[in-house]
């Protein structure tokens, strides 16, 4: 499979750990819960790597003036959690990015055809395009539910190459489409699984992240 956009797994030990605890079988809800909120955090201060702007000035320490670099605020930032699994997600990316606005989709697959529907959409009517987008959704398998999410933010003004998705875990036919679409899109995940099955779950995967979390 050749990729045109850029796909990274960071090799970091607690990433690695949370997605250990996840995968699991035996990892009751809460524990289940509370890894999938640090995976968040941690995927999230990954992706923000060198792509927050920041602005230079000077700032007062208790004994005397010295250069400072901070986050550029006129710059907004939006997260956007894919309902309802994407929420733990969030979670964690929310700590990391305290200033962001946060918008909701929540987007349902039919079982039957795997095929994508909105039931909430709170996306603003227009993004400025300099706003840096960090969609949330834990699982990245058939491709459509991110296809439709990304057509549907991109529509409404945001830049794809100011766009990045966090996920547990990433299956080769969802990255396929997205690298087709969208090549300047960046994609943080802590694993590419092999393939999906013929319900479209990814395998090995950790099974449906949203029953899993809210326990349902």
């Amino acid at each position: 499979m050749t990729l045109q956009l850029r796909v990274y797994v960071p090799p970091h030990p607690l990433i690695q750990h949370g997605l250990a605890i996840v995968r699991n079988t035996a990892t009751p809800v809460a524990l289940f819960r509370t890894a999938a909120i640090e995976l968040g955090r941690w995927l999230t201060y990954e992706a923000t790597r060198d792509w927050l702007p920041t602005q230079e000035g000077i700032i007062q320490t208790p004994l005397e003036n010295c250069p400072a670099t901070m986050l550029d605020t006129e710059v907004p930032v939006a997260l956007i959690p894919i309902l309802r699994a994407g929420l733990t997600l969030s979670e964690g990316a929310g700590s990391v990015l305290s200033l962001a606005s946060v918008y909701h989709l929540g987007i349902v697959r039919n079982e039957e055809t795997l095929e994508p529907s909105f039931y909430l959409n709170k996306l603003p009517e227009q993004f400025d395009p300099q706003t840096r987008v960090l969609i949330a959704d834990p699982m990245l398998a058939t491709g459509g539910t991110m296809m439709a999410a990304m057509a549907e933010i991109v529509k409404r003004g945001a830049d794809p190459a100011n766009i990045r998705i966090i996920s547990i875990v990433a299956a080769p036919p969802a990255l396929q489409k997205l690298s087709e679409a969208y090549p300047s899109l960046n994609i943080y995940t802590a694993a590419i699984d092999e393939h999906l099955n013929d319900r479209g779950y990814i395998v090995p995967g950790l099974g449906d992240a949203g029953d899993r979390a809210f326990g349902t």
